[in-house]
């Protein structure tokens, strides 16, 4: 029996059906069946041209959506179903990440959520806001009662799976041609549900112009939709609050647009003031604000009063949006000014201003080269560019500015070294005699910079002219290894002049001591003895918030008491892991999101666990274990794009599964002599320049001026002694 039968279903509305299946034939799985209840001879013929262990239901052209799912569902042999519309796509690897969620689940599971994203017919994979809703609920498995806000997700069948008991014994309920009705029925009718945060769906939205328009009885079940639901949630108090919040919110949204006829609006809007009187909780209160002010008239029934308000807040936000507009218009008119006035005054040449990962504060590259450029130049100032809610963090006496400050545009017209490991905004001008160096911030494994244009889910809208613009004042580029500076010259293609001398903030792995690592243990609380993992994911495009793909909890019990896990969210997440919140007590696994810098909890680990973070760049040097955990490898390579395979080009074991991971760890394989060889073929191409001695390339390269056959020369990767294990630091 398979884990999941996979139900197709519909017409080949606009040949999207065709899509469809050849995504399916590319990746098939033994633990999934599919099942195509084919509406009309279209998708008859499309479904047929596909592998032979996809069943075809052939149905008459007219079958509604309902009847092809029943359809489909009564063929079905998984445990199992995922209802997915003919219309619609399906992430790569997205079959896999369902079967292989449905098979941890217990029986008392019903129904398992997970996110999609949107495509239209000028805009692909744009990510939902459900993501932070799943997010918050994590993977343990929970009644709707404990988590009614489930019930605010996108209402489609395709963005959850049902076990198949449940939907035949709920079948008469469940099968309604109004999708977003059985959706919700899912929820309320579950005695448990569980949550995935990662996407396995796209909601395909077809061009409103392509489809019938909208009658006035279809209008009119909208306000029929949810007071059944309603009359379903009548003894449960907290998910009723949510459905009638959400209720109301729809209503309101439905009202607001502006082809409805005037008739059809009044009907609309006295059905809808109904409902909203007849479900009103009577705990419930009108949020503050416009939103309170449109229900209290929709509870009222004024529909010429609603009309009035809405032509008022018109009004008002054009009035707003133009003010806005002057104010803005104002102040980069001052800002230009004040730059302008830089600009005309002479370049600065003692002058250096740095900035990390977008001005958060002192850190990776740049940092490393500032500190070596305080020993062999401190003639040359340096000042760093930090937000302002980061000014507090930095280190006693750092010469700062504020973005958009008067002195913030003063040290970038006047500086002439603008050292950074993103991007200087767009409005700066690069001045002949200034020089920009891009240090970036790790080794690619991910498609980058142009080679994001074939990715716009990732690509998010970037826009790529204003990208060429950027790198087009780059003057130098530093890399780590060969792999990095030829996807650099590719993904970044200008003029600028390569610095082939390793990666500054990497210099630490050859200089720390072994009283640095037992100092770093010492403040992280690490007992003498004990191994220390670090584990480390990196953020995904398709992922709204973070939550660990692993069951922190279990594996630190597999791993045993002298254990402890060093937990790093990444930092687009901001600096807590709060996931993490009820682990942390144990005092065997320990939140490190904020520690910074994070070079020094590599120095603290004994070995490292990640997904497609660079950090396993960076780490290598240490010449420690690293244990790759590539639980959704085909859809992040897929999404996102990828230059290698880093599954059959590991650092070290490779595991696809929890229970895979555990078991590299309890064996020994984590260290044995396949993950040794892997690591040296691994640090051989990957750390090539990185020898302790980066940063002073660096600096006598760019800002001494000196020649590249007077700068250290690279040690060879054999001839290199990294930093102390904890093993060697405490023998």
């Amino acid at each position: 029996m398979p884990e999941l039968s996979v139900i197709v279903h519909g017409p080949n509305t606009q040949g999207h059906l065709t899509e469809l299946l050849d995504s399916l034939d590319a990746r098939p799985l033994p633990d999934a069946e599919v099942i195509v209840a084919a509406v009309g001879d279209w998708a008859r013929e499309a479904a047929e041209g596909h592998t032979p262990e996809t069943v075809v239901l052939p149905l008459p052209d007219g079958t509604d959506d309902a009847a092809a799912r029943a359809a489909g569902a009564a063929r079905a042999s998984g445990r199992w179903l995922h209802f997915v519309h003919a219309k619609d796509g399906l992430p790569a690897g997205a079959v896999r990440l369902i079967a292989e969620r449905v098979a941890e689940l217990p029986d008392a599971v019903d129904v398992l959520l997970f996110d999609h994203v949107v495509s239209t017919w000028k805009t692909s994979g744009t990510r939902s806001r459900d993501g932070a809703l799943l997010a918050r609920a994590g993977r343990t498995d929970l009644a709707l009662d404990e988590a009614p806000s489930l019930l605010r997700l996108t209402p489609l069948l395709g963005n959850r799976a049902v076990r198949t008991g449940f939907w035949r014994a709920h079948e008469e309920r469940f099968t309604t041609d109004d999708e977003p009705y059985a959706a919700y029925a899912t929820l309320l009718h579950a005695h448990r549900v569980a949550c995935l945060n990662q996407v396995a769906y796209d909601d395909r939205r077809l061009r409103p112009q392509s489809l019938p328009p909208v009658t006035a009885e279809q209008c009119y079940s909208l306000v029929g939709r949810y007071e059944m639901l309603l009359s379903l949630a009548k003894d449960r108090p907290a998910a009723r609050a949510v459905l009638y919040d959400v209720m109301v919110r729809d209503l309101l949204r439905a009202f607001a647009r502006e082809d409805l006829p005037d008739p059809v609006a009044r009907e609309f809007f006295r059905r809808s003031s109904l409902a909203a009187v007849r479900w009103r909780p009577a705990d419930h209160r009108r949020p503050a604000g416009l939103e309170g002010i449109r229900r209290g008239l929709l509870e009222e029934e004024a529909y010429t009063k609603y009309r009035a308000f809405q032509a008022a807040n018109r009004t008002r936000r054009a009035a707003r949006s133009a003010l806005r507009t002057r104010k803005r218009r104002l102040g980069t008119k001052l800002r230009e000014h004040q730059y302008r006035r830089g600009l005309g005054r002479p370049v600065d040449c003692d002058l250096a201003v740095f900035s990390a990962y977008w001005d958060r504060g002192v850190a990776c590259n740049p940092a490393a080269i500032a500190a070596k450029l305080a020993e062999l130049a401190p003639h040359i100032q340096p000042v760093w560019v930090v937000k302002q809610r980061n000014t507090q963090l930095l280190p006693p006496g750092t010469d700062h500015v504020v973005p958009g400050t008067r002195r913030y545009w003063e040290v970038l017209a006047t500086a002439k070294y603008l050292t950074s490991n993103v991007n200087f905004p767009n409005a700066v001008v690069k001045r002949p005699e200034a020089i920009h160096l891009q240090t970036h911030h790790g080794t690619p494994l991910k498609r980058m910079g142009l080679d994001q244009m074939d990715h716009p889910t990732t690509a998010k809208g970037l826009d790529f002219a204003a990208l060429l613009a950027r790198i087009d004042k780059w003057d130098y580029s530093i890399s780590a290894n060969s792999h990095s500076t030829r996807m650099w010259e590719r993904a970044y293609p200008a003029r600028y002049t390569s610095l082939d001398h390793g990666y500054p903030r990497n210099d630490v792995y050859y200089s720390a001591t072994a009283a640095d690592v037992r100092s770093i243990r010492d403040r992280l609380g690490i007992a003498p003895g004990r191994t220390a993992i670090l584990y480390a994911p990196t953020h995904r495009d398709y992922e709204a918030g973070w939550t660990p793909r692993l069951d922190l909890a279990a594996l630190s019990d597999r791993l045993g008491e002298n254990t402890v896990l060093l937990v790093r969210g990444h930092y687009f997440y901001g600096g807590s892991a709060s996931p993490l919140t009820g682990l942390r007590r144990t005092g065997r696994i320990v939140d490190v999101s904020s520690y910074d810098p994070v070079e020094e909890l590599a120095l603290a680990a004994d070995a490292l666990i990640t997904d497609y973070s660079s950090i396993m760049f960076d780490y290598a040097n240490l010449d420690r274990p690293i244990v790759i955990y590539a639980d959704d490898w085909e859809t992040y390579a897929t999404t996102r794009g990828v230059y290698f395979d880093l599954t059959a080009e590991a650092p070290g074991q490779v595991a696809r599964t929890q229970e895979e991971l555990a078991e590299i760890f309890t064996t020994g394989a984590w260290r044995d002599e396949g993950a040794a060889k892997a690591r040296a073929a691994f640090r051989r191409r990957f750390c090539e320049y990185d020898d302790g001695r980066a940063a002073e390339r660096v600096v006598r390269r760019v800002f001494l001026g000196e020649s590249d056959a007077s700068l250290p020369p690279v040690i060879p990767v054999e001839d290199r002694t990294p930093a102390p294990s904890p093993e060697e630091a405490t023998a």
